[in-house]
């Protein structure tokens, strides 16, 4: 959306809209968004940013905006909201822009369109229509057995008028195809046929032949099989749904000085900010505890049922529980960045991405109830011109042909077949999402159960990830405290474990942040930047070796097996900072399970040779690649993929998205992963359970039985009922048991993932 601001109207509205507040947050907390313009009728919006833009997180802060409730309208506190941007009232649109901008800026900006969500969207309310909706499916299906069951009495017992049994019948056939009714008339007029339009024909078609019974029973088991399948849909979303109600709504901001606290909306929390969180509440942000101590439900983010102990250091995650005790946290980052909000963004794609196998039924849906059609009225005239069978009456020689032609289009209908994959998918997304494992897609789901070898990243996967420094060295001796500024100021900007345990130590030793310029990261290198007129290094040994300084540093020891190492180089200043990190206790039991299910595992790390294998040995891991480039990890996923046909690979990193991306199926792990990890995968481990890649690869395995089980009962079903009408022995009561009877049995057995219990706790 190119404009020149400087032409614009610069009439400011007199009654400034409730969202103002709600953008004037979101600008504040992102740099690289400039200004941001929508229209009165809250239909899409427009945000200007500037530079490189991780567009996913971009995308991300301003849906969860967007989703949030609308503001209070409350005029007099919009100039105090917004005194540090400028609004402005265009035709039909307000603008909401930064004032600290040079007007050539403007010309760079790059306008993005976002759509705004409907309102049940924004309020969340899908779980309720669909509740809503299988119970009223299922009052019309109880409506229509009771009505057939005293039709089918007033006939045994022959009492009262003739006309009262058929009335009855037709009374149950309107209860049970009144929603069949309602979804194939709008495809009807649009000359589309479907499943609906199906079963009202045979119901109908049987009404003619006089089968108002079979009618009855046909409409009856359609309507029940789709109130069980709303309901099946209510359990699935219901377990999804409850991660949106944890979403926490406000926070209470505490004043560092004054000790003051301050109820204010989670959308106007920034990094860095000190919050206030008591027992019972939920946590706002992510963040890190920084005075008291306490435990946190962490089951809903994580499926972890047990308390999580949280003291000075730890980190807590949105939308967890604090259970017993008072903390102050430091917010890591704002809450549209959140972990929480990261698994909501993940689920919302993943409801709309079909697994290869229901994109097959869905293409072929059409095409099928078309030829269904077809071949029914083409069986009619063969029974009838060719084989001689009357065509409307039933004799004692056999069925009509009409009746034959019915039973026919009964027993080929495909409702059972369309619901067996789909059912099945969002049954697992949903179990998964409640034990801390996110599946972007049914592809995802289907495409882990094919895999054959995993490759895994060391640092925050196999480890920890929770490194802590040791020890800082200067050479020579004594600028120790320079070294460690240096590094702690590189690595504010970054985001590696590495860079985490640096930061957490400079903040825990007071450091100052110094002044740089230029920053940039060396993909699976290092950072680098621009201090006075000279560069600075900080990263791996290799960095040194390729410079004047490769035979000195060949001349020095590597660090001792279970340290890592990270050099620093600005002019004359020399030094490394070395770290430890720790085996994670649940490694060992997930590779072990992962090899017993069959799966090569291989370890490729970046890290050095020495420290990788300290590490493999202790988890019995026989193939171990270490020293890895990012370049290197593809290569060597591709010769695994050679001799093991499909891959996995699980990482967390930065300088693990080319490999994710190159791998069949993309693991990411969720609390730590970077955002360019996320952005690859197709399974995220939230909290970095290792011991959940054996759950989604278990439960993935599961599902593509049940997809398997659902098809071959959907798909037999049809290919012997087809088979036996085409010879007219079937009657049509048959038909309707065998073919509703399929469609409520793949339901069912879709809903035990629902059930499905964890195999690691």
């Amino acid at each position: 959306m190119p404009m020149n601001t400087k032409a614009q109207t610069e009439q400011t509205h007199s009654t400034p809209p409730a969202w103002v507040p709600r953008f004037a947050a979101f600008l504040r907390a992102s740099e690289e968004a400039q200004a941001v313009i929508w229209d009165d009728a809250e239909t899409e919006l427009s945000v200007a940013t500037i530079g490189d833009v991780d567009e996913t997180t971009l995308r991300t802060a301003l849906e969860a905006t967007l989703s949030a409730a609308t503001a209070a309208h409350d005029p007099a506190n919009v100039p105090e909201a917004i005194d540090d941007l400028r609004l402005r009232r265009l035709p039909s649109q307000h603008l909401l822009e930064k004032k600290d901008y040079d007007e050539q800026q403007t010309r760079k900006w790059a306008w993005r369109k976002i759509p705004w969500p409907s309102a049940a969207e924004a309020a969340g309310l899908e779980d309720d229509e669909e509740d809503s909706e299988w119970r009223f499916l299922a009052m019309l299906a109880g409506l229509c057995a009771l009505l057939g069951l005293a039709g089918l009495t007033v006939h045994l017992l022959d009492v009262g008028p003739t006309w009262l049994s058929p009335a009855l019948y037709i009374l149950a056939m309107i209860s049970g195809g009144w929603d069949a009714a309602k979804d194939a008339g709008p495809n009807l007029l649009k000359g589309k046929l479907d499943i609906h339009f199906l079963m009202l024909a045979v119901a109908i078609g049987a009404s003619f032949i006089g089968a108002f019974g079979e009618g009855a029973l046909l409409l009856f088991l359609f309507s029940f099989a789709g109130a069980l399948e709303h309901f099946a849909l209510y359990r699935t979303r219901k377990e999804i749904h409850s991660l949106f109600r944890v979403a926490p709504k406000t926070a209470t901001l505490l004043d560092p000085d004054t000790q003051q606290e301050r109820l204010v909306p989670v959308e106007e929390i920034v990094s860095g900010d000190l919050l206030r969180v008591r027992p019972g509440d939920v946590f706002p942000v992510d963040g890190i505890v920084e005075g008291g101590d306490t435990s946190a439900d962490e089951s809903s983010i994580t499926g972890e049922a047990n308390p999580v102990g949280k003291g000075l250091g730890d980190e807590v995650y949105s939308g967890t529980h604090n259970l017993w005790g008072a903390v102050d946290i430091r917010c890591k980052h704002p809450a549209s960045q959140s972990s929480l909000q990261k698994i909501i963004h993940l689920i919302q794609q993943a409801r709309h991405m079909r697994a290869p196998s229901q994109r097959f039924t869905d293409k072929f849906g059409p095409t099928y109830t078309i030829g269904v059609l077809l071949a029914t009225t083409a069986m009619f005239f063969v029974w009838w011109l060719v084989l001689g069978v009357p065509p409307f009456l039933n004799t004692d020689a056999g069925f009509s042909a009409f009746y034959r032609a019915m039973t026919l289009l009964v027993v080929a209908s495909p409702c059972a077949l369309v619901l067996s994959i789909p059912s099945a998918i969002l049954a697992a997304i949903a179990w998964g999402a409640r034990h801390g494992i996110l599946f972007r897609g049914g592809a995802a789901i289907e495409g882990l159960a094919t895999v054959k070898a995993v490759g895994l990243d060391k640092t925050g996967t196999l480890t920890t990830g929770d490194l802590h420094v040791t020890a800082v060295e200067s050479f020579p001796p004594g600028r120790e405290q320079d070294v460690a500024e240096m590094a702690y100021t590189l690595e504010q900007r970054a985001s590696h474990p590495i860079a985490r345990a640096i930061v957490a130590y400079g903040e825990e030793q007071g450091l100052k942040s110094r002044s740089i310029d230029a920053f940039r990261s060396l993909t699976g290198k290092g950072v680098q930047a621009q201090v006075g007129s000279e560069q600075c290094l900080l990263g791996r040994r290799e960095l040194l070796m390729e410079g004047p300084l490769a035979k000195w540093i060949e001349t020095l020891p590597e660090p001792e097996i279970g340290l890592t190492e990270v050099w620093f180089v600005h002019g004359e200043l020399l030094g490394r900072i070395l770290l430890q990190d720790q085996i994670r206790e649940e490694s060992a039991v997930a590779l072990e399970k992962l090899r017993g299910a069959g799966l090569h595992v291989a370890m490729l790390t970046g890290d050095r040779a020495e420290a990788a294998q300290t590490v493999g040995e202790h988890l019995s891991v026989s193939e171990i690649r270490a020293g890895l480039s990012p370049e290197d990890k593809v290569e060597a996923l591709q010769e695994l993929r050679s001799t093991w046909q499909r891959v996995a690979m699980v990482g967390d990193g930065i300088n693990d998205a080319p490999v994710l991306a190159a791998a069949d199926i993309a693991v990411a792990m969720g609390a730590r992963g970077s955002d360019a990890a996320l952005e690859q995968s197709d399974v995220v481990l939230m909290n970095d359970r290792i011991e959940n890649f054996y759950e989604a690869y278990r439960l993935s395995q599961r599902s593509r039985r049940i997809i398997r089980q659902n098809i071959t009962v959907s798909l037999g079903t049809i290919v012997i009922m087809v088979g036996t009408a085409f010879f007219g022995i079937v009657p049509i009561t048959l038909g309707v048991l065998a073919h509703e009877g399929s469609t409520v049995a793949v339901c069912l057995n879709s809903m035990r993932l629902l059930r499905g219990k964890r195999a690691m706790k």
